[in-house]
C-alpha cells in the first residue's frame, strides 16, 4: 500500500520515495518481495500516483522477477478501501501478502514465517508488543495467554479504555487466502470512529466464517515500524545501519565504530577489511581482501582490489562506468577518483590527484596536486606535481598517452591528442603540443631571464 499523501513529512517528494539506505522506502519493500520469489505484486497508488509509479517501474526493471501490476486509489478512503482496489488484479489461488510502502525494515525471513503460518488457509497476522501502543490497532484474543484465539484488531480510535491496555499491536502486514479476502473485502463497511473502511475488519469476518486467525509476533520493533516524519525516517536510518553493521561485524570486518557506519547500496567485502570512522559506500562497492579504508572517505561504484589503502577524505565515485583500483594501491589523502578510472597494482594517487577516465598501469605514481582525464599511462611512470593532461577543446575531448618509464616533471600541461614516449623525461614547467620521442628529454617553456642589480618599483610617497 502506497497511496498516502505524507503530510508530516513536509516534502514535494511523496513519502514511500524518500530514500532509506540510499533506496526509496517503498524499494526495500519491492526487493523484500521479490525476496519471497512473489508472482504478482500490486502497488496501490493515490498521491503522486505517476511519480511513484514511475518509480516502481524502474524497481522492478532492475531485478524483479514478479509481475508488476497498479491500482488507483482515489480518493483514500482507509485500507480497506486500498484493498478493495487491488483485489480485482489478484489470483484466487494464491495467498496475498499485505505490506506498507512505509515500512522499509521487514525482514524476508519474518515474512517467510507469517506466510507458513497461513499456509493457505488461515488469516495470519504479524504482531508485537509495545510498552506504548498508543495509535496502533490492539490485537484482541479470547483470553490473556499468547496461545489464545485472535479475535479481533481494533483500531486505537475505537478501542474502549480497558482495550488500550492490550500492549500486543497489529503491525499493519497479514498474510491471507485470495478467495477469502475477496469475500471479506465485500463486507467492510466504514461505521467507525474514522468514517474508513477498515482493513483489519476481516479479522471478525474470519472469526464468524470459522477460520482460525492466527498472530506471528516478534520482538523487533524496528520490522514493523513506518515513516511518517523526517524524525522517524532518520531513527528508522540509525537502524537500519546499526543491522549492516552488526551484519559485517560478524563477516569479520572490522569497523572502528560500527555507529560512524553508512552503507547506501550493496557492499561486499572481502576477509581483513578495515573500515575507520565516517565513511559512505554508495551504489555498488567490493572491497577485496586486507582492503583498509580509512577516515572520513566516500565511496561509490568501486572495485578495490586486495591490499589497496584509500587514505582519509578520499572521494572516489564510478557512476555508471565504475572505477577499478588494482591490488596494493595507494590513494588519497584528498583524491578524487572520477568515472573510469582505472588503476593497475601498485599505482599511487596522492593528496589533491583527480584522475577521470583513465588508466594508470602498474606501478604508476601521480602524488600531488595532479590532473589525469582521458589519458592512458604506462606502468612506472611518475606524473609530477600540478600537472594536468588539457584534454578538452570547448569541443571534444582527446586521449593523452604517456608510455612506460616515462617522468612528467612539475607543472606540465600536455595538451591532448599527443603521446610522451617510453622512457621520455618532460621538463618542469613545459607545455607539450606535439609527441615526444622515446627516452628524449623534452622542454618547452620560456627561455629565464635576469636582469642584474634590477630594483623594484617603489611606492611614491603621498604629498
Amino acid at each position: 500500500m502506497a497511496a498516502g499523501k505524507g503530510t508530516r513529512m513536509k516534502s514535494t517528494l511523496p513519502k514511500v520515495l524518500h530514500r532509506l539506505g540510499g533506496r526509496a522506502l517503498l524499494g526495500h519493500v519491492v526487493d523484500c518481495a521479490a525476496q519471497l520469489s512473489a508472482r504478482r505484486v500490486v502497488i496501490i497508488t493515490g498521491h503522486s500516483a505517476i511519480e511513484v509509479e514511475a518509480a516502481c517501474a524502474d524497481m522492478a526493471s532492475r531485478g524483479g522477477s514478479f509481475d508488476l501490476n497498479f491500482a488507483r486509489q482515489e480518493p483514500q478512503l482507509g485500507t480497506g478501501h486500498a484493498m478493495q482496489q487491488a483485489v480485482p488484479l489478484l489470483a484466487d489461488d494464491g495467498v496475498t501478502l499485505v505490506l506498507s510502502g512505509d515500512v522499509p525494515l521487514t525482514q524476508a525471513a519474518t515474512l517467510q514465517a507469517l506466510l507458513a503460518q497461513c499456509d493457505g488457509q488461515r488469516l495470519a497476522l504479524l504482531s508485537l508488543r509495545m510498552a506504548d501502543p498508543t495509535g496502533y490497532g490492539r490485537i484482541v484474543r479470547s483470553g490473556p495467554e499468547a496461545s489464545a484465539q485472535v479475535r479481533a484488531i481494533i483500531e486505537h480510535k475505537d478501542a474502549t479504555a480497558e482495550q488500550r491496555q492490550i500492549t500486543e499491536i497489529y503491525s499493519g502486514i497479514m498474510a491471507v487466502p485470495t478467495r477469502l479476502l475477496r469475500r471479506w473485502l465485500a463486507r467492510l463497511d466504514n461505521n467507525n470512529a474514522q468514517n474508513e473502511y477498515y482493513l483489519t475488519d476481516i479479522v471478525k469476518f474470519a472469526v464468524s466464517d470459522g477460520v482460525a486467525v492466527v498472530a506471528h509476533q516478534i520482538t523487533d520493533a524496528a520490522q514493523v515500524a513506518g515513516v511518517n516524519s523526517p524524525v522517524q525516517l532518520a531513527e528508522l536510518e540509525r537502524a537500519h545501519q546499526h543491522r549492516l553493521a552488526h551484519a559485517f561485524m560478524e563477516q569479520g570486518v572490522r569497523l572502528a565504530d560500527p555507529a560512524r557506519f553508512d552503507v547506501r547500496g550493496l557492499l561486499e567485502c572481502g576477509r581483513d577489511v578495515e573500515i575507520d570512522v565516517n565513511c559512505v559506500f554508495e551504489g555498488s562497492v567490493r572491497l577485496g581482501d586486507g582492503v583498509r579504508i580509512k577516515a572520513n572517505c566516500v565511496i561509490a561504484n568501486c572495485t578495490i582490489a586486495a591490499g589497496a589503502v584509500i587514505h582519509p577524505f578520499t572521494h572516489i565515485d564510478g557512476e555508471k562506468l565504475g572505477v577499478q583500483i588494482g591490488e596494493g594501491a595507494l590513494v588519497g589523502p584528498f583524491a578524487r577518483l572520477r568515472p573510469g578510472a582505472q588503476l593497475g597494482a601498485q599505482v599511487h594517487i596522492g593528496n589533491f590527484v583527480e584522475v577521470k577516465n583513465s588508466t594508470l598501469a602498474k606501478g604508476a605514481k601521480a602524488n600531488h596536486l595532479a590532473y589525469l582525464g582521458d589519458a592512458t599511462v604506462g606502468e612506472r611512470v611518475n606524473y609530477g606535481a600540478g600537472s594536468i593532461t588539457a584534454n578538452y577543446d570547448g569541443a571534444n575531448k582527446h586521449r593523452t598517452v604517456i608510455e612506460d618509464d616515462a617522468h612528467i616533471g612539475s607543472n606540465c600541461v600536455l595538451v591532448a591528442p599527443v603521446t610522451i614516449g617510453a622512457g621520455a623525461t618532460v621538463g618542469g614547467g613545459s607545455t607539450i603540443t606535439k609527441n615526444t620521442e622515446p627516452g628524449g628529454l623534452s622542454v618547452a617553456r620560456g627561455r629565464q631571464v635576469s636582469l642584474p642589480n634590477w630594483k623594484r618599483p617603489a611606492k611614491q610617497a603621498k604629498a
